[in-house]
């Protein structure tokens, strides 16, 4: 599947205006750190982080950026912070079909059709679908196409009643896991976008009859796994996500790669006779 530009996600929050005191004060709030420990962290003092937060003192553009670094603040919030203190931002937010990224795109695609026949996709911050291989492909096999029409989000396709959640066998775990994975980056992005789906995929009916949480067969697994339904059969994987190293840009800040490993040899076979 080719890689499609899904447009800006989990747009910057910042308030206009408020200085760059409060916002900082703010995030560590939101990381239950103490003004010392911050301070510690960021080889300062207490008194300089408090006068900092309050408005008295102006921080360097060093100092915010040693700040948001501690504090593990988004990519994109830093550039909010850098234009709160008065300073221009520093990281690109550069679209993703810009030609600027044509190694970047390229090397996705490789990466993820190297994957096959076993399922990859790239997502971006909302879980928009910027790219996909076949094994993803077949899994939406009798998938709404409503839920197919671009931009396609995973969380609306893998929980949506019209979509992968009938199929899937153990729809309580896994639903209660990917809810669970959307609250914690929830505590650390303030993205109106990424909260609104979080409500949208929370309030999907979830059947009460059905295959779901039936037991398993008695193989040890060492993660949780997605067991789902293909043409009669059911096929268990495990989920892998990856993030770029030192991001220097919002869009490339905001990718993930989500594989998914076979969880028993049927899958494997299963998979190699279909796609390869």
């Amino acid at each position: 599947m080719t890689i499609v530009a899904t447009g800006d996600s989990a747009p910057s929050t910042a308030p206009a205006g408020q200085g760059v005191g409060p916002l900082l004060r703010a995030w560590r709030q939101r990381r239950r750190i103490s003004q010392l420990e911050l301070a510690l962290r960021a080889d300062s003092s207490a008194r300089h982080i408090s006068f900092i937060e309050t408005g008295r003192s102006r921080p360097s553009e060093e100092m915010v950026l040693r700040l948001a670094e501690h504090l593990e603040v988004p990519v994109r919030e830093r550039n909010a912070l850098l234009l709160a203190a008065g300073y221009a931002p520093r990281y690109r937010h550069t679209p993703l079909d810009d030609p600027a990224l044509d190694a970047l795109r390229a090397g996705l695609e490789r990466l993820i059709q190297s994957y096959e026949p076993f399922p990859a996709l790239v997502v971006d911050a909302a879980y928009d679908v910027v790219a996909a291989n076949r094994g993803v492909a077949m899994l939406l096999d009798g998938v709404a196409q409503s839920l197919r029409a671009p931009p396609l989000n995973a969380m609306r396709l893998t929980l949506h009643p019209r979509g992968l959640a009938p199929r899937i066998r153990n729809l309580l775990e896994w639903r209660g896991h990917l809810l669970a994975q959307m609250e914690r980056q929830l505590a650390l992005h303030r993205s109106p976008a990424l909260r609104a789906l979080y409500e949208e995929v929370a309030g999907y009916p979830v059947p009460d009859t059905g295959p779901f949480d039936e037991p398993e067969p008695d193989v040890p697994h060492f993660a949780l796994p997605l067991r789902i339904e293909h043409e009669d059969r059911v096929l268990s994987f495990v989920s892998s996500i990856a993030t770029f190293n030192t991001p220097m840009d919002v869009t490339v800040s905001e990718l993930a790669i989500e594989t998914l490993l076979p969880a028993d040899p049927a899958t494997v076979k299963y998979l190699h006779s279909l796609l390869s």
